[in-house]
């Protein structure tokens, strides 16, 4: 019998003591299980199993009870991958492995997430299983914003390769091509013979081909070795024909049929050359696209000053600890999360949330990690350090949108992976049929046609469309101030034909303000906000609080109040710097035997806008209106008419009353309202929508709107700063703006043009240059083409792809409420 393996995982949706015995019980009928134990308290299970192969089953068992296992997550830097058939290769390979529950590979960024189940296999294990397939495996580990990434280095070691390849290169092509050409060709003949000429370039070809070339033997025959021939493999091969053949010509030209006896020690060292080329300016392109990431790392201050030992004390940020009080100067990074004590200022967070102007700080405002400080010193308590920070938690939502691989690329990965096969059966047919059919020199054209296909094929190209696209696009997004925390996000967010907005918060700003003042004949309007906001400090009524809100935004003094009564739900009195002032409702006027004359109209007017009318009195006569409502976001109508002339179906959706919601629809533009919606219910009416065939994103602030978000093809939570709910929605916008909902939609389609013209072009140039290098235009044209310019025109491939990526980073934010997108 097999020694037993004891799983240890989480298990969310645990509500009762009930809920953990029948999980247990669900576990126990599983195949191979001995023993199970389930902790409501930990929401953790530990079960043991008679083989490790038993995982899965354990983990389908806990899933069939209605619950959610929680897999261990991994990331591991996968070096040596060069195409989408690397990818497709370890993927599948991670796929077979028992204990490991999905695995996703990224070509762009080099990096395997892995979920897996902890007990049943570890991250030794997983790392042998890759490397098994013939890639290195390594836990990444982030360096510091200023020091160079893996990328960069093998950026240099290309570098370095290529200077050493190309002057010989340029030696052996002067005299190759010298050779054929008049006057130049006569006078090489009169230094050397043609055997000294060969022999110069077979001397100046062997630095290039076993030097600088190294790395396609080493990976290439370890590509081989393992039965799973990549980009790599075709290199080795295309070249070493070359080098083989000329080197067969040089040493024994008489075992060739007459006029097959050509050296192409020209072309081997092109090829080698320019594919080098290739891969250097492809690594240089690579960095840029994760330029993003970087420099959102850049932002991670180093040291910050602290209250310690009755003294301000400079420490690393590694030893700062929630509660301890920092100083920022002006000119200073924020180092963490904090809440200021003391001081004013402005600060600069257009990092962080794609907002151009400085926000005033004061009072108990919150700080972000990574903004700068401008004006005034700030003394402020931290909230949060590390990983929990802002800055932290976006960075690792980029990079998980960055991991996260969309269906179209999944179907990219499958043909890659049979591409570099099928590419060497085309190879292996070009040279037959070329060696049956072909016209004399018969064995000349089958070599160079065959070498051509093997150098032509690009699978790189196709395993790149998609994850540059994505890198470049999710990190230009984020310093928008647009987080895609998934990168399926995108592909769903570019198909969307409805957008539903919740109101309270999201339309509109989220809390009561004044709207409207309006006075009698003969009042001071100043002075009747300044009455009715000192006897509302006596009231804790929301309406109150945002009268006195009007008046501290007026600079308007408050005087002392006295003998206040209050009516629930009716209204205040009291006196008021020696005048009796009452506000409240039209019954409560009545209630105290005030004339509001014609008002009431004025009233009604007010009230069909959503907004609450309220009456002021002074020493018993009528003195004028106050409305307070909760106001729509100032860009709220440009951004519905903007999506609405996109094409896009908009509707609202809040648990207001009916009335007071179409008012705000009105207001915006907006025809369908879907009124007395509970918040539990929201997630249904959006089901509606998809039932009838509409593509939803849902847009809501994240806390009440958790299920219809969830629910919704795309949630995009709408808040600010730290207190954004950051795992509520697949978008997440950094500032309580709406523009940023454009800027997503914009971003997203976008990314996605992007990448199905990377597919248009990468597919395209495979399936237009493999027929033309196989020869199949030669009896028409005469075209045959040259390995060397193969080679280079594959290296093109890839650094177009990249550098067509590369072109979402100029993507602008959208200011202008009327611009177009």
């Amino acid at each position: 019998m097999s020694e037993t393996t004891t799983l240890e995982f989480g298990i969310d949706g645990l509500m009762c003591g009930a809920c953990a015995a029948r999980v247990e019980k669900k576990i126990a009928k599983a195949a191979g299980v001995v023993s199970s134990s389930v902790n409501l308290a930990t929401e953790k299970a530990a079960v043991v199993v008679d083989d490790a192969t038993r995982a899965c089953g354990v983990f389908e068992a806990v899933a069939a009870a209605g619950y959610h296992p929680q897999a261990a997550a991994l990331r591991l830097d996968v070096g040596g991958m060069h195409c989408g058939g690397c990818v497709a290769r370890v993927e599948r390979a991670l796929a077979k492995t028992p204990g490991i529950r999905r695995a996703t590979v990224n070509l762009a960024t080099g990096r395997a997430d892995i979920a897996y189940i902890s007990g049943a296999i570890d991250t030794a294990d997983i790392v042998s299983q890759i490397e098994a397939t013939g890639y290195t495996a390594t836990v990444p580990q982030r360096a510091p914003a200023d020091e160079p990434a893996s990328g960069h280095d093998e950026a240099a070691a290309l570098k370095r390769d290529v200077l050493i390849a190309a002057p010989f290169t340029v030696g052996v092509f002067v005299i190759a091509m010298g050779q054929m050409l008049p006057g130049i060709g006569t006078a090489l003949a009169t230094i050397a013979s043609p055997a000294t000429w060969l022999t110069i370039q077979l001397l100046l070809v062997l630095p290039i081909q076993f030097w600088a070339g190294q790395r396609f033997y080493r990976t290439g025959f370890k590509e081989l070795a393992h039965g799973a021939p990549g980009m790599n493999s075709l290199v080795l091969i295309g070249s070493n024909a070359a080098f083989l053949y000329s080197l067969a010509v040089w040493l024994v030209p008489g075992l060739f049929p007459p006029g097959t006896a050509h050296a192409y020690f020209d072309a081997a060292a092109m090829i080698v050359t320019l594919i080098l080329l290739g891969r250097w300016l492809e690594a240089v392109a690579k960095g840029q696209t994760s330029q993003a990431v970087r420099g959102l790392l850049a932002l991670q201050a180093r040291t910050a000053r602290i209250w310690q030992h009755e003294a301000w004390q400079e420490i690393t940020i590694d030893g700062i600890k929630v509660e301890d009080r920092v100083l920022i100067r002006p000119g200073e990074r924020v180092p963490v999360d904090a809440c200021i004590v003391a001081g004013r200022s402005t600060v600069d967070e257009s990092m962080i949330s794609g907002e151009p102007m400085a926000v005033a700080k004061h009072g108990a405002d919150t700080l972000i990690a990574g903004t700068i400080n401008q004006t005034g010193t700030l003394e402020a308590t931290v909230t949060h350090v590390g990983d929990d920070t802002t800055l932290a938690r976006i960075i690792r939502l980029v990079e998980d949108a960055q991991a996260e691989k969309p269906a179209i690329q999944a179907i990219a990965d499958r043909i890659a992976g049979v591409f570099v096969p099928v590419v060497m059966g085309i190879a292996a047919a070009t040279f037959i049929g070329w060696a049956l059919l072909g016209p004399a020199p018969v064995l000349s054209h089958a070599f160079v046609a065959a070498v051509a296909v093997l150098l032509i094929a690009c699978p790189c190209a196709m395993g790149l469309a998609t994850p540059t696209a994505i890198m470049v696009g999710t990190g230009r997004a984020a310093r928008l101030g647009v987080l895609f925390r998934r990168g399926t996000a995108i592909e769903a967010l570019s198909q969307v034909d409805t957008v539903v907005f919740d109101k309270t918060g999201t339309l509109t700003q989220g809390r009561p303000a004044v709207t409207d003042i309006q006075c009698a004949a003969g009042r001071d309007e100043d002075d009747m906000l300044a009455r009715i906001a000192a006897l509302e400090t006596r009231s804790e009524h929301p309406l109150g609080a945002a009268i006195m809100a009007a008046a501290e935004d007026r600079g308007l003094r408050l005087a002392a109040v006295d003998d206040v009564e209050i009516e629930t739900g009716q209204g205040i009195r009291g006196q008021v710097a020696g005048a009796l002032v009452a506000i409240g409702s039209a019954a409560y006027m009545t209630h105290l035997g005030i004339d509001i004359g014609p008002w009431p109209a004025e009233a009604n007017r007010l009230a069909a806008q959503a907004r609450t009318p309220l009456y002021v009195a002074i020493d018993g006569q009528f003195a004028g209106l106050v409305a307070v409502a909760d106001p729509v976001r100032a860009e709220a109508r440009d951004v519905v008419t903007a999506l609405q002339a996109a094409g896009l179906y908009v509707a609202m959706l809040t648990g207001d009353q009916r009335a007071t919601a179409q008012a705000i629809a009105a207001e915006l533009g907006i025809t369908r309202v879907i009124a007395d919606v509970r918040p539990a219910d929201k997630a249904n009416e959006i089901a509606a929508l998809q039932q009838d065939a509409h593509r939803v994103a849902f847009v809501g602030d994240g806390i009440n709107d958790a299920p219809a978000l969830a629910r919704a093809d795309v949630g995009i939570a709408i808040g600010t700063g730290t207190d954004i709910a950051i795992e509520a929605g697949d978008i997440v916008l950094m500032r309580a703006a709406l523009d940023g909902v454009l800027n997503a939609r914009r971003m997203a389609r976008a990314t996605m043009r992007t990448i199905r013209g990377n597919f248009v072009w990468a597919y395209g140039y495979n399936a237009a240059l493999i027929p033309l290098a196989a020869g199949l235009f030669y009896p028409w044209t005469g075209w045959l083409l040259n390995p060397a310019i193969a080679a280079g025109a594959m290296s093109l491939s890839s650094v177009f792809v990249l550098a067509h990526s590369l072109r979402l980073r100029r993507i602008k934010t959208i200011t202008g409420r009327r611009e177009t997108y």
